[in-house]
């Protein structure tokens, strides 16, 4: 019996432009009603996830920060900081690539430095709480870092960022989060440490645990659960792992899935 269903959020459970289906919220309350917890898995920043899926907080937990943190119960119950001189390490490197621009990401804020336009409207778009610094190398001396969010000025990353960073961050999990974003961070800092901390929490076995996912940041939550479903719209190489597939996140596959559970 499923008891806990993780999901990616940009790609899968959201249509198109971020948009999040008009019938999650009642499924959620279904679901928890049949004693299984829904999770939102994503990249995106705790304080984001916290405000869109306010009305269901009591009857969720969240995975943020691709893994680096997850909550429940109104507290953080796991996070994986990086160390400041490997943040500083990385910061030298993204420094030194052309059409890349750093941001620290943190449990409660998010610190970006640069001040290129779309890059700062990029990040307000994207980030609920945020904050420019003179220094970011400063900064990650004060603060605690989950991960640094790369955004690509010269997208698909994946072409760009994602094969120009790795090689000189060795050491450091380096992947494309997303058409325009890459994520470093600790090498167990992923959806799937996470996954399995919040399994443990739950008392929950991976036998009894579903996920859904879109993109390569979403590989170990995927081989965490025992129930691993990828969206037909996902990336290709991420279909050659995982076999069983849903509909779009356009056809809402997502939510089809959850309706199905719920019979």
């Amino acid at each position: 019996m499923i008891k806990l269903i993780a999901s990616d959020l940009d790609g899968t459970l959201f249509k198109p432009h971020g948009v999040l289906p008009d019938e999650t919220f009642n499924l959620i309350e279904r679901l928890y009603e049949k004693g299984i917890t829904f999770a939102p898995a994503s990249g995106r920043q705790l304080p984001n996830l916290l405000q869109i899926f306010k009305p269901v907080l009591d009857k969720i937990a969240i995975i943020a920060e691709n893994g680096g943190v997850v909550w429940r119960g109104g507290k953080v119950i796991y996070s994986n900081l990086m160390p400041q001189r490997e943040v500083v390490r990385a910061l030298d490197a993204v420094s030194k690539a052309d059409g890349l621009y750093p941001l620290l990401s943190c449990a409660d804020c998010a610190y970006y430095q640069d001040d290129n336009p779309k890059f700062v409207q990029t990040v307000k778009n994207s980030y609920t709480v945020c904050k420019r610094v003179e220094n970011l190398k400063s900064i990650s001396g004060e603060v605690g870092t989950v991960k640094i969010s790369v955004w690509d000025e010269y997208p698909p990353c994946a072409e760009h960022g994602g094969i120009i960073l790795p090689p000189t961050i060795t050491g450091l999990r380096t992947i494309v989060s997303g058409y325009d974003w890459l994520d470093i961070s600790n090498p167990q800092a992923h959806k799937g440490r996470a996954l399995e901390e919040l399994m443990r929490e739950l008392k929950i076995n991976r036998d009894e645990c579903e996920a859904y996912g879109d993109h390569m940041n979403d590989f170990e939550m995927l081989s965490a659960c025992g129930s691993p479903f990828v969206t037909a719209n996902a990336f290709a190489g991420l279909k050659k792992y995982f076999p069983n597939e849903l509909p779009s996140n356009v056809e809402m596959g997502v939510i089809k899935r959850l309706k199905e559970i719920l019979k």
